[in-house]
Parts: structure tokens; C-alpha cells; sequence
């Protein structure tokens, strides 16, 4: 074949010029241009893998005062981590002054059948797992435990519905006081309830605090400010807050859904859902002494004094533990005094062991009573 001549080389140049200006044309304005390629996310490290297996922890009971003192007890294969990449899998848990020296499996959020939970229009569950029903007052606050080294304060809100003689009440924050230092969490007020919007609010010494949402997303006191540390134990709305060998409480944010109303006839408003705290508290250095609602049922020499065998059994009292503020140690059976040595009280034995990790996930623990 003939090699092309200049002149014709030139006006075929311009006409592929022209055409692919016109194409380009074209898809500007007939047709969607080509989506942009999506960048995958890093994948998580193997530590935060939902279902990656591990070897199950172990721990020593390194306390000369426990039961179990120098014992290595090893996590179940049920529930192999202290804190599971999975929200939803079970916590090995272990209790150093339990006769059998075993671990156990345990849900990280509150388990309103257990000992020392408030949930709902609060139902608790004593320290002697005697159940009883609180129902303090709409917007006042109440001691649930005052011991000497800490304070545990609830603000309960509620209504009164339309021919009923009381409130119904829930818990909506609580107020932590310990050596010098306070921590608050509470629930926002909330018209409608939507499961993908974190709702919890938190302070430490009078001051806002973040922490990112996120499972097994943590938060610390500062140094030279406290040890609590606070833990989310599912993507948003639960958290597990930790003050080392002294107590952890589980916390999650939960909203008054339609068919509570209905089958307790709150009569809840529309622009309400009354989202509120459902807690469980466990205790490691009681003195005998505790008082608070929730307190004064580990006391050895406690009597519950609610009707046994009724629907509904309540708990009195709340002149003896109204308080004037979320943080605030000035009811009239509170004992907190934060000057107080510790031992120089009679420490109840709460039969728990408190196990915590610094390191990445629990794979490094530390276990107080």
C-alpha cells in the first residue's frame, strides 16, 4: 500500500480530533460519565476481626486475700477473650472468691435478671437478688450506693399518666463521685428513637468528653486525674465504665418503644420516647457500712424490707437518699467521704474480681479486688 501524503495525513488528523471532542460532548450531557472507582478501607487488624479465633485467655488470681489466690484459671472455649471483637459474644469473666476458682461466660451489657441491675421503672435486682421496685420522683435525684470511697447518684424522669396516683419514673443519668473526682452519663432527651444515632452524654469533672463511637472505642481519665475508663461495648448507645478494684457498671441507652406503651399504658407522647439508662453494677471493695437504695442490699446485715410474693414490690425511702444533685453526697444516710481510708473500714467480701487490660484488647490483664 501507498504511504499517505502529507496533505492527506493533516485533515485526517483534525477529523479524529473533532470526533473525539464530540464524543466526549456527548457523554457530558446524554449520558452519566463513568463512576469513580471506590478505594476499599484498610482492613482491620486480625485483634479487632469479629470471629478470628484466638487460644483462650488466662489470668492468675494473684490476691493473697481471695479464694482462689494463686491460681491460673483459663477462659471457657464458650467465651475465650475478656473483651470479644464481636458486640455481641460473650465476655470471659471470673470471680477470684468463687468456691469452684472458675470463669465464666457473661453478656458485656446489663443483664436486668442479674444482681445489682436497674432497668425500666427502675426494677432492681439487690445484692441479695432480691428483686424490688424504686420509684423515687420526676426530675429529683437519688443515691444508689454511698460508700466511703464512692457515690453513685441516679436522675429519674418520667410522667404521671392520665388517672393514675403516681409517676412513672425511669433513670435517665448517673453521677459517679470518687476521691476528688466526678463522672456523669446520661441519655438525651429523644422524640424518635433511631438505632444508628449514639445518644449518651458524658462529663468528667464538670467537663464535656468525646469518645468515638465505635465497638471497643476507649476513653481514660487523664494522668494524675483518676484510673476510670470508659469502654463502648457495642457501636453506639453501650458502655462499660470501669473504676479498677473498686466498680464497673454496664450502661446502655434505651428507648420506651411502642408496645411497652402499649402493654403498660404510659401513654407516651409523640414527641417523647423517654430514652432512658438500663445499668448493672458490680462491686469489688464494699464496706459494710454502704448505704444507697441499691447499696444498703450488700450490707450483711440487710433485711429487705419489701413484701415478698406481690407483683410489685417496693422499695421505700426516698427521704433517707434524695440528693440535690447528680453529684452530690448530701442525702441523709450518705456516707461518701472521699478523705476516708480505705482501710480503715471493714471491707464486705462481694465475692467479684475485677479484671482489666491496658494492652491491645485484653490480651495482657490485670485482676483486683
Amino acid at each position: 500500500m501507498d504511504t499517505p501524503t502529507p496533505m492527506l495525513v493533516l485533515p485526517l488528523l483534525v477529523l479524529m480530533v473533532i470526533g473525539s471532542l464530540t464524543v466526549t460532548h456527548a457523554q457530558g450531557y446524554d449520558e452519566p460519565s463513568p463512576p469513580t472507582p471506590i478505594v476499599p478501607f484498610a482492613p482491620p487488624p486480625p485483634s479487632e476481626v469479629a470471629g478470628k479465633e484466638f487460644p483462650p485467655q488466662s489470668f492468675y488470681c494473684n490476691d493473697q486475700a481471695s479464694t482462689c489466690k494463686g491460681k491460673k484459671i483459663t477462659c471457657p472455649l464458650q467465651c475465650p477473650s475478656f473483651k470479644p471483637a464481636d458486640p455481641k459474644a460473650k465476655a470471659c469473666t471470673i470471680e477470684c472468691n468463687s468456691p469452684k476458682c472458675e470463669a465464666y461466660c457473661k453478656n458485656r451489657t446489663a443483664n436486668c435478671e442479674g444482681k445489682g441491675s436497674a432497668c425500666g421503672d427502675p426494677r432492681f435486682v439487690g445484692g441479695d437478688g432480691i428483686v424490688f421496685y424504686f420509684h423515687g420522683k420526676t426530675n429529683q435525684y437519688f443515691s444508689l450506693v454511698s460508700d466511703t470511697n464512692l457515690q453513685i447518684n441516679a436522675r429519674f424522669i418520667g410522667r404521671r399518666p392520665e388517672g393514675r396516683n403516681r409517676d412513672n419514673t425511669w433513670i435517665q443519668a448517673l453521677g459517679l463521685m470518687f476521691d476528688s473526682h466526678t463522672f456523669t452519663l446520661a441519655a438525651n432527651k429523644v422524640s424518635k428513637w433511631d438505632d444508628n444515632v449514639d445518644q449518651l452524654i458524658f462529663t468528667y469533672d464538670s467537663a464535656p468528653i468525646f469518645i468515638s463511637e465505635g465497638h471497643l472505642s476507649t476513653w481514660s481519665a487523664p494522668a494524675g486525674s483518676g484510673d476510670l475508663q470508659v469502654e463502648r461495648t457495642a457501636e453506639r448507645n453501650s458502655v462499660t465504665v470501669t473504676l479498677p478494684g473498686i466498680a464497673e457498671m454496664s450502661v446502655s441507652v434505651v428507648p420506651i418503644t411502642k408496645e411497652d406503651d402499649r402493654i403498660h399504658n404510659y401513654q407516651i407522647p409523640s414527641d417523647d420516647c423517654f430514652a432512658h439508662l438500663e445499668v448493672q453494677f458490680r462491686f469489688f471493695q464494699l464496706s459494710e457500712s454502704v448505704q444507697g437504695v441499691l447499696g444498703q442490699t450488700y450490707r450483711p446485715d440487710f433485711q429487705s424490707p419489701v413484701k415478698r410474693g406481690v407483683a410489685m414490690p417496693v422499695m421505700g425511702g426516698e427521704h433517707k437518699y434524695m440528693t440535690s444533685s447528680l453529684v452530690s453526697a448530701d442525702c441523709s444516710h450518705c456516707i461518701f467521704s472521699p478523705a476516708s481510708a480505705l482501710s480503715s473500714v471493714n471491707v464486705a467480701n462481694t465475692n467479684a474480681m475485677e479484671c482489666t487490660s491496658k494492652f491491645s484488647h485484653g490480651r495482657g490483664v490485670v485482676c483486683r479486688r
